[in-house]
């Protein structure tokens, strides 16, 4: 029977399953039900609500008198049964003695000579020592014998907190206590924790009420956290809504049990529904959990002292591995905001560092602050971006339309009470005017003359756009400028100000990094910090500093110890500082898109420290951060690093490329060839040909030989057809969002056709759209109205729209169109982004959802104004991106084989980054497993636990070695997979197989033969706690040589190691191994870049080349000459498109990178459909077409772009007169830098031209430089 004895408590019950004691198991038996018989299953129904979430608690009830029960349940099950929850009750209620008690009886009921007594149930059993499973504690609540007592519930804890007893035990202990009217903060607390007396508890509660906050502090056992929540407590604004009807009660609430509280705060982090039992299924209660939080609208905030790491570790390297899920990845699926880390373990104690406390009731306070405030004396900053500098990016930011969403949120603010000066009622106020003066602000030339000049740079600037200056942007002509009556506010702000607004001791950090003699950007005549923006009543708008210095514009980055330059810091404390102080006196922050850099600023990778600059600059100043709903992955960093409650934006609507202009002369051809009858067709091949060469295809279809016969060239012009067909269909994001805008019926009808990509044709695609807006006409804009829904397809299949070959309309179709209504429906929620921006600076609770894209995620990213979160990192890859992931594999080595004679690669580079891993589940992480030849090997609850090697045998080829690229979010974000995948490669490494079949083994061997440590190491990243390649700002600036240089400022800073044989047991966070990188870019012979969505192409984002095609040339450097091209051998790259959704069939598409940049530039950046679509963007638009020109110079520099690229883009976009005209007039620096990008390809031979082409080209830039000058 003690062979039979297995306890597991309070933990998953997939895993609880696995108890056993004697005849008693709660294991399913084949396809029957787990756990004990049904008679005693009827006697276990009796304790719990009969909710899913409140099984697991009802264990908890059931232990109080359940085994006095089990007494008169007859059999040897009933009497197991009895044995296991007797020791669950022992365990639960926890304790030395408690303990030993629990191991006593079980040594007494499963020994076998003791079983008679056992089974009579006259065995004495240890006396129990009871702490109630859930209650309140307090240092000062004391029993009348003096010892710590309990209250039962919130409301009598909270009439002894506000009791004079309180306050007199207070006083004579010199215990602080907050102010009666301080705000009240549910603090949920592991009950183990009060049970072995861990001090940290009555620290903490102390050290909140001395920071003015008045804990209401409820220990748990951790399944509760959800009843607590539901039926304990409530918060002012639940109860408006109650009263109101809004919301309902659910009746397990206990009004004369709970308390109002102003925010929760929970300690044990997990999800909120199960606790650390709830987690095996990441996600299971998010709905619940919501709604809970949603109806008390306060923040939810994870704060906890880590239980798994030292406080050592922690400051060192971050926090690592299941911490981060438990405080970080699993919290933020039920909305959690604001985490911090309080402390660690020092020894086998948890302690506090007091520092981290402090913090936690700084950034609560300063929520709560924001809800006490009343609305139209909140003060309010909002943070444009201007970064890179001098190319048109003021204002700025991914797929949104910064100006008009500026512009609708200061007017739906003024909506709500807040006061924006005259802005909203002033009928010519522009977000394009802001914008435009904001742009004056960042100008080095007025910077120089001081703040005090500032107000006369703007007037100047106005007057000359109203005489009709060319120079200057036509919106200030408007009356009053188009300000709205905003007015320049600022400082100069002196190095012994910013020490009083720093501190000493983060100051004297700025100081040594940045000397008197090189202040950096941002700096007056005088060396004074000048911080300006514009004040419309109580709301600042400004522009994020630049990170770094020109011409070095990430120059913090490149150094760990290097911190922000002193105007970047002046910036963010000025906001913060009181308007008695001289400063904009904000209690919020909105960062207005996708992204500035504050959350990127050097410090810890995860768990801010007093150390970490984010940490320090937004001090306690909530940040609302509106981020683009399809980004999860770099928006973990603003929510992590910089506390950003992110409010999610939509991307734009999708549009078809189309075919225009050559392209569509080339179809027309095309078509007329396959119509015509063969004497014809032959006068049109020397036609279709010539325009084929026009047009660069000839790179993509190899063209016949001239003596081709009719049935070659016939089979040239089908697949120059089918290639056509592609390009007219291929999807491009046409504009950009506008901040809580609702889409138009036609571009309701774009995000449909590319939704459902063909399954429903355009006319039905319309009738969704007519019929949306009908049924939302008759419930004035509330939920379809089904019925009619009903009776509409009805109709449709009357008149023959939908009807299949019987004459009905077929359930696919149905069901098709049903959900096409459902999509409309969530896109016209729109409105919901600028709810959110509002709920949140009302110190409210914002709704979570998934990040994602339409395409490839489906509903379940919308509505959008959200504030979104990433996946559980346990389960990558997921099944369906294994089963891809390991077709794209196949598929690399197909390619492979088939052009380089059937060699199989050696070593293949593959990037890992941390958006692509979420939105596709881990298919890049997938790749890797399959060509090492390994498979994830998952547990009971499927979270993956290793990745085993598959034998050779079975495998069938040799194991690929592989040179992982991490993006720095992902290593910061999956460390889990790190530590498994190294874990791989150090199997592999070391495997008894021979080096031909095991590539990993043969490269290792010959690494540790030269006596470089960690052989195996192939995960490779950038220093820890920084992330890029540098790469972009490198090529943005323009300062570099040669080719060859950008690849070796990429191995420069990817040269660290990372996972768990870093250090050991992942407690080291990286190590710089440059003679391996070296060995495994030696032995690169192929790069594969997975592609995750429509918004972000190769040529859409600075990132793609800085990255894979820097890794390319970092590869090629080490390659041997080419004897016939006298140039060394190339890399190839293979690039996955990854977004779409999933394919029903078994093709997984890899593509040259060259073919994708071709493709991509043909359907966008040389599209006259998509320029145009970006003209009518203003600024912003005309600046997305600088970004693409600067990322072409970018690929040509590292991989190859066509000649007709360049040819095309400069007739587009600098020789069209029109055009030119536009970007000049929306964005005169961003014209400037498409010209200088053209021009600087042709300087680096990148571009062959005409002379007369090159010398337009300088008159334009000559002409583009005086203006921007004359408008400086």
């Amino acid at each position: 029977r003690t062979q039979k004895t297995r306890l597991i408590f309070e933990c998953a019950t997939e895993l609880m399953e696995y108890n056993r004691v004697g005849s008693f198991s709660m294991a399913s038996a084949g396809d029957g039900p787990s756990g004990p018989p049904p008679a005693v299953k009827a006697v276990l129904s009796k304790f719990s609500s009969g909710r899913e979430e409140d099984k697991l608690a009802g264990y908890l009830e059931l232990l109080k008198v359940g085994p006095e029960l089990l007494k008169f349940v007859p059999g040897e099950k009933a009497g197991d049964l009895r044995t296991w929850m007797e020791a669950y009750r022992y365990w639960n209620q926890g304790g030395l003695s408690n303990v030993r008690s629990m191991l006593q009886l079980l040594v007494l009921k499963t020994r076998k000579n003791a079983a008679a007594a056992a089974n009579a149930g006259d065995l004495s059993l240890p006396e129990l020592v009871v702490t109630p499973a859930t209650g309140l504690l307090h240092p000062l609540l004391f029993d009348e014998s003096g010892s710590m007592a309990y209250a039962s519930d919130p409301k009598s804890y909270m009439d002894w907190r506000l009791s004079s007893a309180c306050a007199k035990s207070a006083k004579e202990r010199k215990f602080p206590l907050a102010p009666d009217d301080a705000p009240r903060v549910a603090l949920l607390l592991y009950r183990k924790h009060v049970i072995t007396g861990q001090r940290y508890i009555a620290d903490l509660i102390r050290a909140m009420e001395a920071e003015g906050l008045m804990p209401v502090p409820v220990f748990i056992n951790g399944v509760e956290a959800h009843a607590i929540v539901r039926d304990w407590l409530t918060s002012d604004r639940e109860v408006e809504k109650v009263n109101s009807g809004a919301a309902t009660r659910e009746p397990t609430y206990k009004p004369n049990e709970a308390a109002e509280v102003d925010a929760v705060v929970n300690t044990i982090g997990f999800p909120l529904v199960g606790g650390p039992a709830g987690s095996m299924e990441a996600g299971r209660n998010v709905d619940l959990s919501s709604k809970l939080l949603s109806d008390m609208d306060v923040p939810y905030v994870v704060a906890s002292p880590l239980l798994l790491q030292s406080i050592t570790t922690w400051k060192e390297c971050g926090v690592l591995g299941l911490q981060s899920v438990v405080l970080y990845s699993l919290p933020e699926l039920d909305g959690a905001v604001d985490t911090v880390v309080l402390g660690g373990l020092v020894g086998d104690k948890i302690a506090l560092v007091p520092e981290r406390v402090r913090k936690l009731a700084g950034r609560l306070n300063g929520w709560v602050g924001l809800r006490r405030t009343p609305v139209k004396d909140r003060r309010i900053s909002v943070v444009l971006y201007g970064f890179p500098p001098n190319v048109g990016a003021v204002g700025t930011a991914a797929l949104l339309d910064v100006p008009s969403s500026l512009d609708n949120l200061l007017k739906r603010l003024d909506k709500e009470g807040y006061n924006v000066g005259k802005y909203a009622s002033d009928p010519n106020s522009s977000g394009e005017s802001l914008v435009a003066a904001l742009s004056v602000l960042c100008e080095n030339a007025v910077i120089a003359g001081g703040f005090e000049r500032m107000q006369s740079a703007v007037e100047v600037r106005m007057e000359r756009a109203r005489g009709g200056d060319p120079t200057v942007a036509e919106t200030l002509a408007r009356p009053g400028g188009g300000l709205g009556g905003a007015v320049v506010k600022g400082a100069n702000v002196e190095f012994d100000d910013l020490e009083n607004m720093l501190g000493k001791y983060m100051a004297r950090k700025v100081r040594r990094a940045w000397p008197e003699s090189e202040r950096g950007p941002g700096v007056n005549a005088k060396n004074e910090m000048v911080v300006s923006g514009l004040q419309l009543g109580n709301v600042f708008v400004t522009v994020q500093p630049l990170l770094g210095v020109e011409g070095d514009p990430m120059r913090l980055l490149f150094e760990r110890d290097l911190t922000p330059h002193p105007q970047y810091c002046a910036a963010y404390k000025y906001m913060q500082s009181g308007e008695d102080e001289g400063g904009a006196g904000s209690q919020a922050v909105v960062h207005l898109g996708m992204h500035g850099t504050v959350e990127w600023l050097p410090g810890q990778p995860l768990g801010n420290d007093r150390q970490s600059w984010s940490d320090e600059l937004l001090g306690s100043l909530p940040n609302v951060y509106v981020y683009a709903a399809n980004n999860p992955s770099e928006s973990i960093l603003a929510k992590r690093r910089g506390y950003g409650t992110l409010v999610s934006y939509n991307v734009p609507p999708y549009g078809r490329a189309g075919l225009y202009l050559e392209l569509a002369s080339l179809k027309d051809l095309v078509n007329e060839y396959r119509s015509d009858s063969a004497e014809s067709r032959a006068d049109l091949r020397e036609a279709i040909l010539a325009q084929c060469e026009r047009t660069g295809l000839t790179s993509d279809i190899s063209p016949p030989g001239d003596d081709a016969d009719d049935e070659s060239f016939d089979d040239y012009v089908t697949s120059l057809s089918n290639y056509l067909v592609e390009l007219e269909e291929r999807l491009f994001s046409s504009g950009l969002h506008t901040l809580g805008d609702a889409p138009t019926d036609s571009e309701l009808a774009s995000y449909l056709n590319a939704y459902f990509a063909g399954r429903l044709n355009d006319g039905e695609v319309e009738d969704v759209v007519r019929q949306s807006r009908v049924q939302r006409e008759r419930t004035d804009g509330n939920a379809l109205n089904v019925p009619a829904f009903l009776a509409w397809l009805a109709d449709l299949a009357g008149g023959g729209a939908t009807e299949d070959a019987g004459g009905e309309v077929s359930d696919e179709k149905a069901s098709l169109m049903q959900e096409g209504l459902e999509v409309v429906d969530l896109l016209k929620k729109n409105a919901e982004e600028l709810n959110s921006v509002v709920t949140a600076l009302d110190g409210g609770y914002v709704k979570p959802a998934p990040g994602g894209d339409l395409l490839r995620d489906g509903t379940s990213v919308l509505p959008t104004g959200r504030n979104i979160h990433a996946l559980d990192p346990y389960r990558m890859p997921s099944a369906g991106a294994s089963a891809r992931g390991t077709r794209a594999a196949d598929e690399i080595i197909r390619q492979h084989l088939e052009a380089n004679g059937g060699v199989y690669p050696e070593t293949v580079a593959v990037t890992l980054w941390g958006l692509d891993t979420i939105k596709t589940r881990g298919e890049a992480i997938a790749i890797v497993l399959a060509l090492v030849g390994a498979r994830a090997v998952r547990e009971g609850t499927g979270r993956t636990v290793c990745f085993e090697l598959i034998p050779l045998e079975e495998l069938g080829r040799p194991r690929i070695d592989i040179l992982a690229s991490l993006s720095g979010i992902f290593r910061d974000s999956f460390a889990n997979v790190v530590d498994l995948l190294d874990d791989m490669f150090e199997r592999a490494a070391t495997a008894d197989e021979s080096p031909n079949m095991n590539f990993i083994r043969k490269h290792a061997a010959e690494l540790e033969a030269a006596g470089t440590e960690r052989p195996a190491a192939r995960l490779f990243s950038n220093p820890p706690g920084d992330y890029g390649s540098m790469v972009n700002e490198v090529v943005g600036t323009g300062d570099w040589e040669d080719e060859a240089s950008l690849g070796e400022v990429w191995k420069s800073r990817n040269a660290y190691s990372y996972g768990r044989s870093e250090g050991g047991g992942g407690t080291k966070s990286g190590t710089s191994r440059p003679e391996v990188l070296n060995k495994l870019l030696a032995t690169t012979e192929r790069i594969v870049q997975e592609i995750d969505s429509v918004e972000y192409g190769l040529t859409d984002i600075q990132e793609y080349y800085a990255n894979t095609g820097a890794l390319k040339k970092a590869a090629e450097n080490r390659k041997p000459i080419d004897k016939s091209t006298g140039k060394a051998q190339k890399v190839a790259v293979s690039v996955i498109e990854a977004f779409g959704g999933p394919r029903t069939d078994d093709c997984v598409p890899v593509r040259a990178v060259e073919e994708v940049l071709r493709i991509e530039y043909r359907s966008k950046l040389l599209n006259p459909k998509w320029r145009d679509a970006m003209l009518e963007q203003g600024s912003g638009g005309a600046y997305e077409v600088s970004q693409r020109m600067t990322a072409m110079i970018g690929w040509a520099a590292t991989a190859e772009v066509d000649n007709f690229v360049f040819d095309q883009a400069a007739e587009r976009y600098a020789l069209d007169e029109e055009v030119a005209a536009k970007l000049q007039k929306n964005n005169p620096e961003a014209f400037k830098n498409v010209v200088r990008r053209l021009l600087e390809a042709s300087g680096r031979g990148m571009w062959e031209t005409d002379d007369e082409t090159i010398e337009k080209l300088k008159s334009l830039y000559a002409d583009a430089d005086d203006l921007v000058e004359q408008v400086r």
